[in-house]
């Protein structure tokens, strides 16, 4: 009973579905959907309705200080600054931690949404130029309801619209013809999928945007192939110098594949995969994980992940709020039998100092739960990756709109 409950809340923390729609009685007796007011639109006119703008300081304005962590035990320091002058835009959607009471999120944002922020975006802000709006997204609490069998109303079209209405928002008022890239997460992927089908595939402003990183989610491409599934004219990226392009995964521990359960890493429709591409190695193989891991768990969601360990022995103080540990971890993608994902190896070193393994993990009632994988730090894995990525496609979209 547990495993069916936690993989529903896996489907639906993937995708954001709805749960539940508030039913009436009709005048003939039959039972249909009530229809609420249509909710007021926002206005991203307004600052407060951004967790997220360049020249201020908001959730983004955050210590990322890390603690270089080597294999051996030793410990360096490493700073970290924004770009003011960043020549390219970053937008992003981030994935559902809302603990409001209702079925959508308020657009009053909680120390969760200001947290994603922290640990899945602020760090692209020395390559971009930053922007994550605030959006009336499906909440946690929508999610234990429906797990408890007692749905509530929630509405998955109102957090679409909202962060269509922000795109536009942006598009009109702050664009001004730069490159542009997509992020997102989870939930948050899930709703970019739809902005980029519906406002950007195959128009004038695809010419915008210089990638979209849609993480933790299942992209539909036909097997073989690199567009035509969920994109027509959107491709998956091969190289960090490629434009236009997605990057997307759903990792999973290497020895920990995907159940026959997963909602991660398998899609819906005939000869069709889950897209993955290798942030450690776009051009295809294993490749170097470099990643930035809170120093005291990734917190994307309350007590859904084990504890870290002390990070090296005998334990010292970490000061800063994250880790880096070159060396420990290797990625690839994998299709085979149990989907399309990445794989996550984990190389212990047993006669070192530092930790020989990660968390994050989903953790319920101290059972590892193998149908979510890695879903909770799908970003912090990659992070530095995807970071170096931005910014070499940042030059390679200059470079190639300069010859036109």
């Amino acid at each position: 009973m547990l495993r069916r409950l936690v993989t529903a809340l896996g489907l639906l923390y993937a995708c954001g579905a709805a749960m539940g729609v508030a039913q009436t009685t009709s005048t003939t007796g039959q039972t249909e959907p009530a229809k609420p007011a249509a909710p007021v639109k926002n206005d991203y006119s307004k600052g407060d309705n951004w967790l997220c703008r360049p020249g201020r300081q908001d959730a983004c304005s955050v210590d990322l200080s890390t603690t270089v962590i080597s294999a051996d035990g030793k410990l360096k320091h490493e700073a970290w600054a924004a770009n003011p002058k960043a020549p390219i835009d970053c937008f992003y959607v981030y994935p559902t931690v809302s603990n409001d009471p209702g079925g959508n999120s308020d657009m009053i944002p909680g120390v969760e949404e200001k947290g994603v922020v922290a640990a899945q975006f602020a760090r692209f802000g020395s390559q971009c130029r930053l922007y994550a709006p605030i959006y009336r997204q499906i909440t946690l609490t929508a999610l234990r309801a429906f797990i408890a069998g007692n749905p509530i109303p929630a509405d998955r079209a109102l957090a679409y619209h909202d962060v269509v209405d922000a795109w536009n928002y942006y598009l009109e008022h702050d664009n001004q013809g730069r490159g542009v890239v997509l992020i997102g997460h989870s939930q948050g992927s899930g709703v970019l999928t739809e902005l980029i089908k519906n406002e950007i595939d195959g128009k004038p402003v695809q010419s915008r945007i210089v990638s979209a990183l849609l993480l933790g989610t299942s992209l539909a491409v036909p097997k073989g192939k690199d567009v035509g599934g969920a994109f027509q004219h959107v491709p998956l990226c091969h190289a960090a110098t490629a434009t236009g392009c997605v990057i997307t995964y759903a990792s999973f521990r290497a020895n920990v594949p995907p159940p026959a359960n997963s909602r991660f890493g398998k899609v819906q429709g005939e000869g069709m995969i889950s897209g993955c591409t290798n942030p450690a190695a776009l051009g295809g193989g294993s490749g170097a994980l470099h990643a930035y891991m809170g120093s005291r768990g990734s917190r994307i969601v309350a007590n859904a992940e084990a504890e870290p360990k002390p990070w090296v022995t005998p334990p010292q103080p970490i000061e800063t709020p994250y880790v880096s540990l070159p060396g420990m971890l290797t990625a690839e993608c994998v299709a085979d039998e149990h989907g399309s994902y990445l794989a996550v190896t984990v190389h212990p070193d047993p006669a070192g100092h530092r930790a020989n393994d990660i968390v994050g993990d989903v953790v319920v009632n101290g059972q590892v739960m193998p149908d979510w994988g890695l879903h909770l730090i799908d970003v912090n894995l990659a992070m530095g990756n995807l970071v170096d990525i931005v910014h070499q496609e940042a030059k390679a979209y200059h470079s190639t709109t300069a010859k036109k």
